[in-house]
């Protein structure tokens, strides 16, 4: 190696020792003729000193940000005053005895320091330069250190890293798939996978008990931030498992991913319902380091004489409110917003009443009671000062989600109770109705297994068939979907079917693992757990973007590479495929 060290670990107890550090040039700075340079590699960076009786004085006038140098001294003791507490070489330098320029560089697109606050655009097209930035490289080294985390402990509770293929068959599995064509046989078409789920269920069909791979996954859907077109998740299914033994497992996973990042979990994570968190939160996914809850309120406007709420009562649906603290004091601008973003997720309108003075501040306060405004006031722990937001419509769940999203917007004026609020949502729906097909569809994974005391209800009442999925939720982010799943095809052949999957369809599309669980299929579960998301809630980033080395923009662009890109005729000739010019 041409180092002796990384610049970024070298400090007082190396003083007097001669060390070789390689790296770029970050900053450049002339005292009174003696030169005092920065140079940095992904440890860190460590302060050269050339003064003007070195030889190598005029090569290091010459350097500039980003030049590439290989650097050989002694590790002496800054002089006092000099010391930087705030970097760990800032109490040594290294006194230059030899110097040599391995690289230059073109002037550059931004500071690479300073490069965050460059386009994101520009990031992406220099992503080489974005990389060098001491943030970048940290959320880089914390996901690799979270990849061995993961590693390490599953290999600790026998579980086998196996990897499934790339090339696939086309599954329906809730996105569109990035399709292959193939060479060889014109006009067939792999696929890239959404996720491993047919594999890793025919491994446990296999005997091998216990799976995991770090599995690259591709869904050609509309991206935004928590979205790519291709991402990773700790991918794993085990044998002979309940609900429960999946989520101890998870959570000791997880204890140890956040160790990684010097955090502490408490352990068992919480576990919610999913109709309580749509009821008490308007959210599968709520972020529980609040204890603020919408309520259903319908009961109190039972005999209302404001038509609105009568007429959705008398639809079947629902009244929800929420509270919001020191909202009274929210312009009437600001409260259009709110009603803006209800709007959005589909209400109609929206009724708020301030709670100011000891008074109801309301254009609607003329149409309740004062029995109905107090016990509205009870409902939801309204304090002089706050405001109530209430919601209402006949559909019960689009009401409960449009509230979720005013909770979700009030909590950001709250203090957090926590730092990390980890809660398990269980007992999903198995299927939900898609009228304009006529048919049912998976909630979320068409291989998940109903509960056995819903089984009898399966054609009967599909919606209300409960299944073993389960989500596992951090901060309000969906970190991890995983489930049990069907062991017997005769279940997984009416379930498919309830989905417009008749049997001969079912056996072309799903046909491998079908077979397969007709030979003594074991029970099994499993999850896929986020990489990106979670390395990113532990970077502290809010978008996935961040801790992906060469991620891809919203439009689902590559502009380091310029792709997706046109390729050769003869390509395409070869594929047998033509461009529709239309």
């Amino acid at each position: 190696m041409k180092r002796t060290n990384y610049c970024g670990v070298l400090n007082a107890a190396h003083l007097g020792t001669k060390q070789t550090v390689c790296g770029w040039v970050n900053s450049y700075r002339n005292h009174g003729g003696v030169l005092f340079i920065d140079v940095r590699d992904r440890s860190g960076l460590v302060q050269i000193v050339v003064g003007p009786e070195s030889p190598f004085f005029e090569l290091a006038s010459s350097l500039r940000n980003e030049y590439v140098v290989e650097v050989s001294g002694e590790v002496k003791h800054r002089i006092e005053g000099a010391v930087n507490k705030n970097l760990p070489t800032g109490e040594i330098e290294i006194a230059v005895e030899n110097l040599k320029l391995l690289n230059t560089s073109v002037p550059l697109p931004f500071d690479v320091e300073k490069s965050r606050e460059a386009s994101e655009e520009t990031r992406m097209k220099y992503r080489y330069l974005d990389l060098r930035n001491p943030v970048m490289v940290r959320n880089l080294t914390l996901r690799h250190k979270i990849a061995q985390a993961a590693r390490r402990y599953l290999d600790s509770q026998g579980f086998l890293e196996v990897e499934t293929p790339m090339l696939t068959r086309s599954t329906p599995e809730g996105a569109r798939d990035y399709l292959v064509p193939s060479r060889i046989h014109h006009g067939q078409f792999y696929a890239l996978p959404q996720s491993p789920q047919m594999f890793k269920q025919t491994l446990m069909a296999s005997g091998i008990d216990r799976y995991f791979q770090l599995a690259r996954c591709f869904r050609d859907e509309d991206l935004r931030a928590d979205r790519q077109p291709e991402h990773t998740q700790i991918d794993m299914e085990m044998s002979f498992v309940t609900i429960e033994d999946i989520h101890e497992i998870v959570e000791g996973l997880m204890t140890e991913i956040f160790k990684t990042a010097g955090k502490t979990l408490q352990t068992p994570f919480a576990k919610l319902p999913y109709n309580d968190a749509m009821n008490l939160y308007g959210s599968d996914k709520p972020d529980l380091r609040y204890d603020l809850q919408i309520k259903k309120v319908s009961d109190i406007f039972a005999h209302t004489g404001f038509k609105v709420f009568a007429d959705v009562l008398a639809a079947q649906g629902a009244i929800y409110a929420v509270r919001g603290e020191k909202g009274a004091a929210l312009s009437r601008g600001q409260i259009d917003k709110l009603t803006d973003l209800a709007k959005k997720n589909g209400a109609k309108g929206l009724v708020w009443l301030k709670v100011k003075d000891g008074k109801w501040e309301s254009p609607t306060a003329k149409f309740f009671t004062e029995e109905e405004m107090k016990a509205l006031q009870t409902a939801v722990a309204a304090q002089e000062g706050d405001i109530i937001l209430v919601g209402s419509d006949a559909c019960v769940r689009t009401c409960q989600s449009f509230m979720g999203a005013l909770r979700k917007e009030l909590v950001k004026n709250l203090t957090p109770q926590c730092e990390w609020a980890f809660v398990w949502i269980t007992d999903f729906p198995l299927l939900e109705y898609i009228p304009e097909e006529d048919r049912w569809d998976a909630a979320h994974n068409p291989f998940t297994a109903p509960h056995e005391e819903d089984l009898d209800k399966l054609e009967s009442d599909p919606g209300s068939v409960r299944s073993y999925q389960f989500d596992m939720v951090l901060n309000g982010n969906e970190l991890a979907s995983g489930s049990v799943r069907n062991a017997r095809r005769d279940i997984q052949e009416r379930i498919l079917a309830l989905m417009k999957h008749p049997k001969e369809e079912a056996a072309r599309r799903f046909g491998m693992l079908l077979n397969a669980l007709q030979y003594g299929a074991p029970p099994h579960g499993g999850i896929g757990i986020g990489l990106d998301r979670v390395t990113a809630l532990l970077s502290g980033e809010e978008s996935i973007r961040e801790v992906i080395a060469f991620p891809k923009t919203t439009q689902a662009v590559c502009l380091l590479t310029d792709s997706p890109n046109v390729v050769d005729a003869q390509q395409l000739k070869d594929l047998g495929i033509e461009i529709s010019k239309e």
